[in-house]
C-alpha cells in the first residue's frame, strides 16, 4: 500500500514549483496522496520551516513520508533521508530543517545520502533538487522502497541541526522574540504557557508589551479573537500552543508595534 506524503515548503503557489513536485510523485508513487502542509514558510528561513514542522507532526500520520524543503543553500548542502527512532521516516536538505522533527521523534536511527541513480530525476538540475531528489525520494519510500536503497548510509552525528530560540525567563520579565506573523498581522511569540508561569505572569489579566522601537500596548489576556473588540489589544495562546499578540480587528498588530520577524519583545504584566 502507498504511503501519504506530507510536504512542507517555502515555495508559495505563483509558480510551478509544487506542482511540479506533485507531479514527480505521482510519475514514481501513482495514487500516493499528497497533504501540503504549508508553502508559505518565509522564502529561505530554515528555523521558521522547522518550528512549524515539528508544531505539525502530532498531527501528522505515524506512517506518513514527511517532504520539507527550504533550501537556501540548493546543490550544495546533502540531500537526506532519515529513519527517526519512532519509525518516522524524513526527507529534505541537510540544513537542520528536519532537526526539530526528529529529536521529537526520539532522534536519528538511520540516515542516507540521497544518490542512487535509480531514485533521482536525470539530469538533476543544480537549483530544483526538491523536483529532482528530494520529490523521487519521497515517492520511493511511500512506495515500499527500503530507505537503504536511496544511497549510502551517513553518521547521525554528521547531520547539520538547527536550535530554535529560547526567550529569557526572569521574575515578573520575559524577553522573547518574534517568531512568525501570519497574513492578519498577528504576532506570535516564542512563548509557551509554561514559560509565562516561571516568570510569575501566568495570573496576570493585562500585560505590557514593548519594543525596542518604542512600540508598546496593554494586552488583556483572552481565549479567543472574539473576545476583543475593535482596537483592544489580546495575549492568547495559538492553536499551536504559542503565546500570540493580537488586536481586534481590523487593526494589524504587527503593524501597530512596528515588529518584523526575529526582532526582540519584552513581556510584563501592567502596573497602570
Amino acid at each position: 500500500m502507498t504511503r501519504s506524503i506530507v510536504f512542507l515548503s517555502d515555495f508559495g503557489v505563483r509558480n510551478e514549483w509544487v506542482g511540479v513536485c506533485h507531479a514527480v510523485i505521482d510519475k514514481f508513487a501513482p495514487g500516493c496522496p499528497i497533504v501540503d502542509l504549508s508553502h508559505g514558510v518565509p522564502p529561505m528561513d530554515v528555523s521558521a520551516g522547522a518550528l512549524l514542522l515539528v508544531d505539525s507532526l502530532p498531527f501528522i500520520r505515524h506512517d506518513a513520508i514527511t517532504l520539507a524543503v527550504v533550501d537556501p543553500s540548493v546543490g550544495r548542502d546533502r540531500d537526506i533521508a532519515i529513519e527517526a527512532e519512532d519509525g518516522r521516516l524524513f526527507v529534505g536538505p541537510d540544513n537542520g530543517l528536519l532537526s526539530p522533527a526528529w529529536r521529537a521523534a526520539g532522534g536519528v536511527k538511520s540516515a542516507v545520502s540521497i544518490t542512487s541513480a535509480s531514485v533521482l530525476l536525470e539530469p538533476v538540475a543544480p537549483s530544483f533538487h526538491a523536483r529532482d531528489v528530494l520529490a523521487p525520494a519521497a515517492a520511493h519510500l511511500a512506495h515500499g522502497t527500503p530507505l537503504a536503497d536511496l544511497g549510502h548510509a551517513i553518521e547521525p552525528e554528521s547531520l547539520a541541526e538547527v536550535q530554535l530560540a529560547e526567550p529569557l525567563v526572569e521574575p515578573g520579565k520575559i524577553t522573547c522574540e518574534v517568531q512568525d506573523l501570519n497574513r492578519f498581522g498577528n504576532i506570535q511569540l516564542n512563548v509557551r504557557s509554561s514559560q509565562l508561569a516561571a516568570a510569575g505572569l501566568d495570573r496576570a489579566e493585562r500585560f505590557l508589551v514593548e519594543t525596542p522601537t518604542g512600540g508598546s500596548a496593554v494586552a488583556s489576556a483572552v481565549a479567543t479573537y472574539a473576545d476583543l473588540a475593535s482596537g483592544e489589544w489580546g495575549l492568547m495562546v495559538d492553536p499551536r500552543g504559542w503565546l500570540m499578540v493580537i488586536c481586534g480587528n481590523p487593526v494589524n498588530a504587527a503593524q501597530s508595534l512596528g515588529v518584523a520577524g526575529g526582532e526582540v519583545v519584552w513581556l510584563s504584566a501592567d502596573r497602570g
